[in-house]
This record gives structure tokens, C-alpha cells and sequence, in this order.
């Protein structure tokens, strides 16, 4: 008989200690940073046991990896909405649109500042630097994508570059302090990305 996997329930509880677990986690890992936190901070922080940590995540690394997940959830949901809002304008240019995804993102970055310096400070769990660049690449195909929908010739350089120079610029954009350069920041960057353009064009 074949094994049918039955879908993992959560209680409510359950849900509330993760979360407060992936709260204090941030919060720790934003003050100590990641390599000098401890777990028994993360749960002292939380109010939990370090049994419950353990239910529910592998260790710190996982912790991280879990935030990191969420953030970039967070961050599809910015740049989709401002997506679909510029096509419901009218937009239809794939490197409009593109554009808008990326000046979504760097907003979503600048709003979560703290949160985002986490992922892009270096100070981070073995391994997670591939992480981000599976992340980048996959950023790169939904671009493809969008321009493979609107029939459009598609310049694998050309989203390389602009792939490329969105990693850098959320580095620097999240290194601010001040909310108003951040913004002037991600600005001009958006700014020259729209001028980029195919040497084929």
C-alpha cells in the first residue's frame, strides 16, 4: 500500500512559540549577530524552553534560514503587488516592470533595514551565501519570465547585470542609517538600471 503523507498540523500554540521564537532570534541575532549568538539567548529572549526551540527548528542556523525565508516571502509580496499595480495602470514594458519589482525590493529592504542587514552583513550561517545566490538566480528567471511573456527578446547579459547590481545595492542601501539616503540611494540606482539597455538594441 502506498504511503500517503498526511499534512503537518500546527496548533495555534504551536504557531505562537515559533513565532516568538523567530522574534527573538532577530532580535539576538541584530544584537549580538549570528556567530556569537547562543540558543539559550534565542529562548531566554522568547520566553520558551530550548525543548520547544528544538520541535520546531534544527538550531540557530535553521532559525536564520527561517527568517530569511520569511523576509524574501514578504519581499515577492512587495514587488508582486507593485507589479500588478503598474500593470493595472497600464504598464506593459517588461523592463518597466522589472524595474518596479527591483525599486519595490530595495524599499521592502529599507523598510526592514534591520532585518535585511541579517542576510547581507556576512555575518552568517555556513553555506547561506549559496543560498543567496539561488535566490539571485531565481530572480533572474522570474525576470526572463516576464519578458518571455510579453514576447520579448531576452539578454541573458543584460539580467545578469542588473541581477548583479540589485546584490550590491541592497548592501549598500541597508548599511544606511539615515532613511532619507537610503531612499536617494535605491533611487538612483533605479534610475540607472532604467537606462541600462541590450548592446544588440
Amino acid at each position: 500500500m502506498e504511503k500517503v503523507d498526511r499534512p503537518v498540523r500546527t496548533s495555534v500554540r504551536g504557531a505562537a512559540t515559533r513565532s516568538a521564537l523567530l522574534d527573538a532570534a532577530a532580535k539576538v541575532f541584530r544584537t549580538v549577530g549570528f556567530a556569537k549568538a547562543g540558543v539559550s539567548e534565542v529562548v531566554a529572549q522568547a520566553g520558551a524552553s530550548v525543548g520547544s526551540l528544538y520541535h520546531h527548528f534544527t538550531g540557530k542556523a535553521d532559525l536564520f534560514q527561517a527568517l530569511y525565508e520569511e523576509f524574501q516571502q514578504r519581499q515577492q509580496d512587495r514587488t508582486h503587488q507593485a507589479v500588478a499595480e503598474a500593470r493595472t495602470a497600464g504598464e506593459s514594458d517588461p523592463t518597466r516592470l522589472m524595474n518596479t519589482a527591483a525599486r519595490a525590493y530595495l524599499e521592502g529592504c529599507i523598510e526592514e533595514r534591520e532585518t535585511a542587514w541579517l542576510f547581507f552583513s556576512g555575518d552568517s550561517p555556513p553555506g547561506f551565501d549559496s543560498t543567496m545566490r539561488d535566490r539571485l538566480t531565481e530572480w533572474t528567471d522570474r525576470n526572463v519570465a516576464l519578458f518571455r511573456k510579453a514576447d520579448e527578446p531576452v539578454d541573458e547579459a543584460l539580467l545578469m547585470v542588473v541581477s548583479g547590481a540589485m546584490l550590491l545595492a541592497v548592501t549598500e542601501v541597508v548599511r544606511r542609517e539615515d532613511l532619507a539616503q537610503a531612499r536617494r540611494l535605491a533611487d538612483d540606482v533605479i534610475a540607472i538600471l532604467a537606462r541600462l539597455e541590450s548592446p544588440r538594441s
